[in-house]
């Protein structure tokens, strides 16, 4: 069978993270992960495990100590909302822009604390309501710059989806990618939508434009996917 130990990620990668916490808490003995992913996601799964029997703590801090124990249980556990799927939507509310807005709900809005402050900076208002957030604007966006980061930095998952928003931004920002590499397939395609981007490295300088037109594009991801639709 296993055994516990210490294990340090040199990147805090959250499948790395949420492998870990899965594999140790049938082992024998304790195990710790220094350097652990932060996400909520990581902090959910930890709560269901312990739900079902297991001995974890730490979970949503850098360091995650699991106690290894002979058996889990079945429970009924209701999985947090997905805060990407989320942010998605209130990037597509923002960009459609009229007098109603639109409303997202069935996540925590302090899951998308970085993404919502950028948003808002960019002269969006997302008005936090019960499990969710009213997201609306009238005026031209505001041009931002962002840097992707670990939790509860901003998301690499929400970054293909704001630069479509900063394509309709008065004047220029900056996009830096530091989670992985080659994340900025979908530039050239909005570049074929009439965006005016350049990249440089992992950099990507969007500087905005009137309008988009319709092109026929290619899907190189799902975050990209959902920037391009």
């Amino acid at each position: 069978g296993l055994r516990g130990t210490t294990v340090t990620l040199e990147f805090a990668s959250v499948g790395a993270t949420e492998n870990l916490i899965m594999a140790s808490v049938r082992a024998q003995g304790t195990t710790v992960i220094d350097n652990a992913a932060r996400e909520p996601e990581i902090v959910d799964l930890a709560n269901m495990l312990n739900e079902m029997g297991a001995k974890i703590v730490g979970a949503g801090t850098p360091v995650v100590t699991i106690e290894g124990v002979e058996e889990l249980h079945p429970v009924t556990h209701r999985v947090v909302g997905d805060r990407i799927e989320a942010g998605t939507f209130i990037v597509a509310g923002a960009l459609m822009a009229d007098d109603r807005g639109v409303d997202v709900t069935g996540f925590c809005p302090i899951h998308l604390g970085m993404v919502l402050k950028k948003m808002e900076l960019m002269g969006i208002d997302c008005e936090r309501v019960e499990d969710g957030v009213h997201v609306n604007r009238a005026e031209r966006i505001k041009p931002v710059d962002i840097q992707t980061l670990p939790f509860p930095g901003f998301p690499t998952d929400m970054q293909a989806q704001i630069m479509s928003l900063m394509c309709l931004s008065e004047g220029s920002g900056v996009i830096s990618e530091t989670i992985f590499e080659n994340r900025f397939m979908h530039v050239q395609e909005l570049v074929r939508m009439g965006a005016d981007i350049r990249l440089s490295g992992h950099t990507a300088i969007i500087r905005g434009v009137q309008r988009l037109a319709g092109a026929p594009v290619m899907s190189s991801d799902l975050r990209a996917s959902a920037s391009l639709v």
